[in-house]
């Protein structure tokens, strides 16, 4: 499609076809399709002919004993069924003049989520929205996404590998991590340290800094630097990570800005490299099959479009 041919598309498509189409899909042919509108078959065949005209694609194919959706029909589909979603939504998001938004979220999260733009976000939610009820509950990463796919939460802060396909991820914050030591460690009083000082020194690690997973960086990062062959300690806990580089059990990476506090106090001191450190997303997962309750559409599209309108590096905490 050329440029122009795509900003002329939304106007010059009639989105009956969308809802049409979305139709003939789930109901597995154009005779079924016609039922289920109340129209004629010849009428679903014209509009299926029309939307593969306007879209220069092939949709669905249609043989005798034989009805298929070929793969710009999926992708098409998958979209179709967001925008009726969203359709169906605005009654109940345009009825909060007349009534209090209720109902309860449900949130899976990984240990020590500290962002201040999402907690302002929750600050100015509930005050729009005081009769909305929260429950967090905490996690492993990979749980957390196990818990939205398998519908059991509303949604899910965690950080991820690579963003699963059948989810639906927004880019909450990211973070910086960087390596620190605790108080105890013959490190902590050196002025100048070398990053060859720190070959061999036993270390602490997150489950999730195995090959592959969201923490990998951090992974590489120890390997560049010589570290030992194998951890000492190993947490899926933010805070047990942190316990254990306090007591000297190894030094171990944390998130620049929530490790701020404890290097400020004394507490724990960060070691180099000081640049070129690894950076890591977190995301807010929500998952598009769920029968959102109006609570949960509200929350999830004011979440969107406030942090959407917030430049990323803004959302970028330990630079």
């Amino acid at each position: 499609m050329s440029q122009p041919f795509k900003q002329r598309f939304p106007w010059n498509l009639d989105w009956n076809l969308l809802r049409t189409f979305m139709v003939v899909v789930e109901q597995h042919g154009i005779s079924k399709a016609a039922d289920f509108l109340g129209l004629k078959q010849p009428t679903i065949s014209a509009a299926l002919k029309r939307l593969e005209q306007h879209t220069g694609q092939v949709l669905i194919i249609r043989k005798p004993n034989e009805f298929s959706v070929t793969r710009a029909g999926q992708v098409l589909y998958t979209e179709c069924a967001k925008i009726f979603g969203s359709v169906s939504q605005l009654p109940s998001l345009l009825d909060v003049a007349h009534a209090e938004l209720r109902g309860h979220l449900s949130i899976a999260t990984t240990s020590h989520v500290i962002s201040d733009h999402f907690d302002d976000f929750l600050n100015r939610f509930t005050n729009a929205h005081p009769n909305v009820t929260y429950s967090f509950s905490v996690s492993e990463s990979e749980d957390v996404e196990t818990t939205v796919s398998q519908n059991r939460a509303s949604f899910g802060i965690c950080l991820l590998a690579k963003p699963p396909e059948n989810l639906e991820t927004l880019v909450l914050y990211r973070e910086y991590f960087g390596l620190y030591c605790g108080a105890r460690h013959p490190l902590f009083e050196v002025r100048d340290i070398d990053p060859k000082d720190l070959e061999g020194e036993p270390f602490v690690a997150f489950q999730t800094e195995a090959e592959g997973g969201p923490l990998a960086a951090t992974s590489r990062l120890r390997s560049r630097l010589k570290l030992a062959n194998s951890w000492r300690g190993v947490s899926s806990s933010l805070n047990e990570i942190r316990r254990m580089i306090m007591a000297n059990i190894g030094i171990g990476a944390l998130p620049i800005h929530v490790a701020k506090q404890d290097v400020e106090a004394g507490r724990l001191r960060q070691l180099p490299p000081y640049d070129e450190l690894p950076l890591v997303n977190i995301y807010l997962i929500s998952n598009p099959t769920r029968r959102q309750s109006d609570a949960e559409a509200t929350f999830l599209t004011a979440c969107i479009a406030e942090l959407s309108a917030i430049d990323i590096r803004e959302r970028t905490y330990g630079a």
